[in-house]
């Protein structure tokens, strides 16, 4: 373990990250809401932390490696969520304990989006744009962004990379170069920010709406600038600008670049996981808009539909936006719609879930399974489309799919055991580890009534979401730190 390099790194990526505190400070001068001092203050915490971490080893030069890979990415998300709590502690305007700051903080840079704060609307301007704009930062990841520009650092970033990218085919890269990669993601995802945005000024929302909107729906995020969520508006054009960009947030960046490069929308029609990802949405969307209907939940066909189709992509993509509590609704409508988050968007998307690729994988190896049951002799590969697929990349799926139900139970028992319920404590470890935010029971409107270890144990769930599991669980093993 090079802890020289680490710390250079750490100290590096804390005195960027710094830098996003000013913007909500020109915000507040712009509204004269008074709140720029929370993040100038934290502005300087930041800053002179990375100094102080990076001064005394700027001119180490090493290259990095894997295991420091790992170690940066979790150190830094978490000093991040924690750095990036500076804010809401220090402001008078909200009045939330450390727990609660953290807990925002953390459900905003892993693009859970779920929240403590309530009375939204009348926060200042500077701290409804912070929480929008932490939500956009860990959209695609900040390391990733950090990678784009670690040819500064002297240090090479695929480690950074491999740790950070969602999905089990991590080692495909769009560009020679990875940090020519990094910086087509990010042009993807700017360029995504830039036209949601607009989009949702033309139907009808005001710039400060629609940037704050536009930021968390490419990051599939969830947060809002209104207690109602989209529902606020009662405007049809922007639920349906909002299901388009959400359904596009949710989709494998590398597809969008291939698309974009060829100019030509085959890559889609051509790629196993888009089409699985399209039809499951489509069916959920079809059975929540029917049985909306057939229940009575709403008078009108139309009705139905715009809020079926609408909770549909957005609970299914793990965005977590709401024009309607979904959680009050009849039947097995609520808990359809939270295991749907289980299968969240597709891999290399901003996200959450195990990720569409990899359920896919399950029940193709789920058949594979009872074909040789029928034909114990035969050799049945796994195919994406025309390609077989490696054993260990099934294994690889397989192993991720049995953490996560292991950690899944683990976290449902600690909050059992904390005092939550079980509907409670169910649908916050789901809302939570799938990075979806919106829950059932005393968790369906915001996280603030529940206690403060279960936040804890939350902001844990929300980390392992974020880094897929395996990354959370590698620097816990004790093999790991062996040499």
């Amino acid at each position: 373990m090079r802890y020289i390099v680490i710390q250079k790194v750490l100290g590096s990526l804390l005195m960027m990250f710094s830098f996003t505190m000013l913007p909500p400070a020109l915000i507040s001068f712009i509204y004269d809401d008074h709140t720029a001092y929370p993040f100038l203050s934290a502005f300087a915490l930041t800053v002179v932390t990375g100094l102080v971490l990076w001064l005394p080893v700027k001119h180490v030069h090493r290259e990095l490696r894997l295991r420091d890979g790992f170690v940066i990415v979790v150190m830094f998300w978490v000093v991040l969520g924690l750095f990036g709590a500076l804010p809401f502690i220090l402001a008078e305007s909200l009045q939330i304990s450390v727990t609660d700051s953290v807990f925002e903080s953390v459900s905003g840079l892993t693009t859970t989006g779920a929240t403590v704060i309530t009375g939204i609307d009348g926060l200042p301007a500077s701290i409804l744009y912070y929480r929008q704009q932490l939500q956009w930062l860990g959209g695609m990841g900040i390391i990733v962004l950090a990678v784009a520009i670690m040819p500064m650092l002297g240090i090479g970033g695929m480690q950074l990379y491999r740790a950070e990218t969602p999905g089990p085919m991590k080692d495909s890269k769009l560009t020679p170069r990875i940090t020519e990669t990094a910086k087509a993601l990010w042009y993807i995802y700017l360029g995504l920010t830039v036209v949601c945005a607009l989009s949702y000024k033309l139907a009808g929302m005001n710039w400060f709406d629609a940037v704050g909107h536009s930021f968390s729906t490419v990051a599939i995020g969830g947060f809002s600038t209104h207690d109602a969520s989209i529902g606020y508006f009662h405007n049809a054009f922007i639920e349906v600008v909002a299901v388009i960009f959400m359904f596009i947030s949710g989709v494998n960046f590398a597809l969008h670049f291939v698309a974009w490069r060829s100019l030509s929308p085959r890559p889609y029609l051509l790629d196993p996981e888009f089409r699985t990802y399209f039809l499951l949405l489509a069916a959920l969307a079809l059975i929540s808009s029917t049985y909306l209907y057939i229940q009575g939940t709403f008078a009108s066909v139309w009705s139905a539909l715009h809020h079926g189709i609408f909770q549909a992509v957005s609970i299914g993509t793990t965005t977590g936006f709401t024009t309607a509590d979904y959680y009050s609704w009849p039947g097995f409508l609520p808990v359809l719609l939270l295991f749907a988050s289980f299968i969240g968007g597709c891999a290399g998307s901003t996200g959450g879930g195990m990720k569409v690729i990899r359920v896919l994988l399950l029940y193709k190896q789920g058949i594979r399974e009872i074909l040789r049951l029928i034909h114990p002799s035969a050799r049945i590969p796994v195919k994406v489309g025309s390609k077989p697929l490696s054993e260990t990349v099934i294994s690889s799926v397989w192993g991720f799919f049995s953490l996560y139900v292991a950690s899944f139970v683990v976290i449902l028992l600690l909050l059992m055991a904390t005092g939550l319920d079980q509907i409670t404590a169910f649908s916050a470890v789901a809302a939570c580890i799938n990075n979806l935010g919106p829950g059932l029971g005393d968790v369906g409107a915001h996280y603030g009534t529940i206690n403060s270890m279960s936040k804890w144990v939350l902001c844990l769930a929300m980390l392992m979401g974020r880094l897929e599991i395996f990354t959370i669980l590698v620097i816990m093993s004790p093999a790991f730190w062996r040499k």
